[in-house]
């Protein structure tokens, strides 16, 4: 009676159990054990750098604004309290002082001995008797006492008294109303956007915190404390600064060290197989038989059937082989079929996009020859538009058909505020058409960039907005130098682009407009990129959407 033949997936289990696949895993996971104790100690150690280091930033900052309260309220425009005589003069000075720290402290007024405002940045404070007696804390700085009240509508008043310079005694109490959002800009600057700090007084009380970190406390998290060590002498308040990261985002690096000897287990797994050769000595034959029918099939493709014979899980394998080829002969006709009309629907969607433009532009210039009796100078203008974007058309519709691959841009010096202006002209009738306010704001400013793509992103961009405005809309074209750079910024006052839609609108095929094809942002964005430059959406401050391009200035 014939043996029945041990079936394969047990021969290759044993072999690679007994070769190595325990010890490989064993090893690995000791090792990935050891590396994960490394990552956290370090994550712990960065969270702790920089609850310190926010700590300090929140020190030095409180100490200046104590410094700057101690210092004025020595000068002595503020003795002209003692004789009585204030004026504008010292609500002007205050008033300068406000405006030249651009925004730290809201107001600067100087009470008298009974409490009431007798100079003031703001005018209309002027005679009040504000609250500041509810004193949160106080300290000494130098030869000043300095108050902070209570913290209240994102303002703290930190006040200090005016002291006599010939005589013992105050003459009045200057008040600096600092503005609390700089505190929190430096909270909200030390996690850069992931995970949440708070900052707590002495008594671990919360003092503030950014916005979701009630939210954090929730979850599993690392955190750290940093308590505040004062800053050139100044002691501080023992302030506290608390960091907290999600767990899962602090633990990343470890999840990508796990998927490393994921690889090395898999690498171990290969080797084990290897071992487990003279344990499958017994399938040799069969397995060479198949693998040289896949060679022969690799070279020159057939129709014979693999060759059967050798354990059950071998023969199989023919079979399903057999059936693999006539399916991957299928496949492969049926994928050649959709790509070729891949490739022609692609060539297809870009000619019907990129010609529309054009187009559109003859169209209306025909118009406006329709209604001349004669060829006045703005139908010579029109029919300028028409031989040049002909041209370009013809340029484009040749490049898509004869090469089928993206056109690199020829360099040169052009006036990129003369391309916006010519830009701009072209599409005007067809923005009055909708009564859209058509605004270019362009200097004259080199670039080294190809004009005719240029003036397609200006085309597009101009004609996107004026398809998406409803009537009455307003489009802004600007053109600015900066530092290095040249900004292009296309506003206007529509529906906007949803934030979830930003980073898509460039992606090919992707439109929200109906009847659009989606291509032509993705064509701009290959423009701008071609030219060194960068592309961006935002929000304009007319509350419709905004794209920023920026390019290199030419040396």
């Amino acid at each position: 009676m014939q043996k029945k033949a041990v079936p394969l997936r047990y021969l290759l289990l044993g072999a690679f159990l007994l070769a190595g696949l325990l010890p490989s895993l064993l090893i690995t996971s000791l090792s990935f054990y050891e590396a994960k104790s490394v990552l956290k100690t370090e994550i712990k150690r960065d969270i702790e750098t920089r609850a310190k280091a926010t700590a300090g930033e929140i020190d030095r900052m409180m100490f200046e604004r104590l410094q700057n309260v101690a210092s004025w309220s020595k000068l002595e425009v503020m003795q002209d309290l003692k004789v009585g005589d204030v004026d504008k003069r010292l609500s002007k000075f205050l008033n300068d002082l406000k405006i030249s720290y651009h925004g730290v402290y809201r107001e600067l007024y100087v009470l008298d001995k009974n409490g009431f405002v007798i100079a003031s940045s703001d005018p209309g404070k002027l005679g009040s008797k504000p609250d500041i007696e509810n004193i949160w804390l106080s300290t000494r700085l130098g030869q000043s006492d300095i108050r902070l009240s209570s913290l209240q509508s994102e303002m703290l008043a930190i006040s200090t008294p005016i002291q006599d310079a010939i005589e013992v005694g105050d003459v009045g109490t200057l008040v600096a109303v600092f503005d609390w959002n700089q505190i929190r800009q430096v909270l909200n600057a030390s996690i850069s956007g992931r995970g949440a700090a708070a900052l707590f007084d002495g008594k671990s009380r919360l003092i503030e915190s950014t916005e979701n970190w009630q939210k954090i406390q929730a979850y599993s998290r690392f955190s750290a404390r940093a308590k505040s060590e004062g800053y050139q002498g100044f002691s501080g308040f023992a302030w506290q600064v608390e960091i907290s990261l999600y767990r899962s985002e602090a633990l990343a690096p470890v999840r990508n060290m796990a998927y490393i000897f994921i690889g090395l287990l898999i690498s171990s797994l290969f080797l084990a197989t290897l071992m487990a050769i003279p344990v499958a000595r017994s399938i040799t034959k069969p397995v060479a038989r198949l693998r040289e029918f896949a060679n022969r099939f690799m070279l020159a493709p057939s129709h014979e059937l693999p060759p059967a014979g050798g354990p059950a899980e071998i023969d199989a394998m023919a079979q399903a082989f057999g059936k693999m080829i006539r399916d991957l002969e299928q496949s492969r006709e049926n994928l050649t079929r959709a790509a070729k009309l891949a490739v022609v629907g692609e060539m297809a969607a870009a000619m019907s996009h990129e010609v529309r433009t054009p187009l559109g532009i003859l169209r209306s210039s025909a118009q406006v020859l329709l209604r001349e009796p004669d060829l006045s100078p703005e139908a010579r203008e029109v029919c300028g538009f028409i031989i040049s974007e002909t041209e370009r058309l013809n340029k484009l519709v040749t490049t898509l058909v004869d090469s089928a691959k993206p056109h690199q841009p020829v360099f040169s010096p052009h006036n990129l505020g003369e391309l916006a202006n010519q830009s701009a002209s072209m599409l005007r009738i067809q923005a009055e058409k909708k009564n859209i306010e058509l605004i270019c704001h362009a200097d004259n400013i080199f670039v080294d960039c190809d004009a005719e793509q240029m003036t397609q992103v200006f085309l597009n961009l101009l004609l996107n907005a004026i398809q998406v405005l409803p009537e009455n809309g307003k489009i802004e074209l600007t053109v600015k130098q900066l530092p290095g750079y040249v900004q292009v910024l296309v506003a206007d006052n529509g529906p906007g682009i949803a934030p979830d839609f930003r980073k898509q609108v460039f992606d090919p095929f992707f439109t929200k407009r109906a009847g659009g094809i989606g291509l032509g942002l993705a064509v701009v964005r290959q423009i701008v990129l071609a030219h060194h430059g960068e592309i961006s959406v935002h929000q304009s401050q007319m509350g419709g959407a905004e794209f920023r391009v920026l390019l290199p200035l030419a040396e």
